[in-house]
């Protein structure tokens, strides 16, 4: 028996990198996940990959009618939801002294605005022993040079946990961020370039990026019952780069 058996999961940015990676896990251990995403060609393809055990629903996190959809779908199915994995974010290159007003609206309408109600209209679904999961990154720590907004989004989802630990007090529900590094995906590719990733590689420990399953790993153990003494905590897994 798999460590999430029986389990329901949503998992947003679910159809690439990460949230695919962690849904195939989730999935493996013996839950039933809803991925969620803006682009259906993706999500199409990562339930065919993911198989029977996988729901795709189409929309974007900071639209919260498309969140109400997803969570009336996960209500009408199952009736209840044990674990969210607050995941879809964005991030893009621009240099103080030209960022622009649509650079910050994207950026924390989707990572700060969006996380929050994921997580919040989440809430009426879950009890006691329910995990949240927020996609932070080691940017939230270090900073990175033209990062500045995706950093202070990182860095907001960081405390959104600590501070929401605090209001789930007495629910049973723990809420922790996982905190990549170097990961290759495509959202990696897309904001660095090739030769961005190559100097983000070289910045870890081990000389190389990490792998989406790497990632999706430590996903699962925050929402398994292992991590059960787990609250407000940030769980890094960047090969070390935001460590020393």
């Amino acid at each position: 028996m798999g460590k999430l058996e029986g389990k329901v999961a949503v998992i947003t940015g679910g159809a690439t990198g990460i949230g695919r990676a962690a849904a195939k896990r989730f999935i493996e251990e013996g839950a039933l996940v809803f991925i969620f995403g803006r682009r259906q060609e993706a999500l199409d393809a990562a339930v065919a990959d993911l198989g029977p055990n996988a729901r795709a629903v189409k929309g974007s996190v900071s639209d919260l009618a498309d969140l109400d959809r997803l969570y009336a779908a996960v209500k009408a199915e199952r009736g209840t939801l044990d674990i969210v994995f607050a995941n879809a974010g964005v991030g893009s290159q621009l240099a103080l002294g030209k960022i622009t007003a649509e650079h910050i609206d994207e950026t924390f309408d989707t990572n700060v605005k969006g996380t929050i109600f994921t997580v919040q209209k989440a809430l009426p679904l879950m009890g006691k022993g329910g995990s949240i999961i927020l996609t932070g990154s080691s940017a939230g720590t270090t900073g990175a040079p033209a990062m500045s907004a995706y950093s202070a989004s990182k860095a907001a989802v960081r405390n959104l946990a600590r501070s929401w630990a605090e209001d789930l007090k007495g629910t049973g529900i723990r809420v922790n961020v996982l905190s990549p590094g170097a990961t290759e995906t495509d959202l990696a590719k897309e904001a660095l370039g090739t030769e961005g990733l190559k100097a983000f590689a070289s910045m870890t420990l081990f000389k190389r990026m990490g792998d989406p399953v790497e990632v999706g790993a430590v996903a699962a153990f925050l929402a398994s019952q292992d991590s059960s003494f787990m609250t407000a905590s940030e769980v890094a897994v960047d090969g070390g780069l935001a460590q020393i």
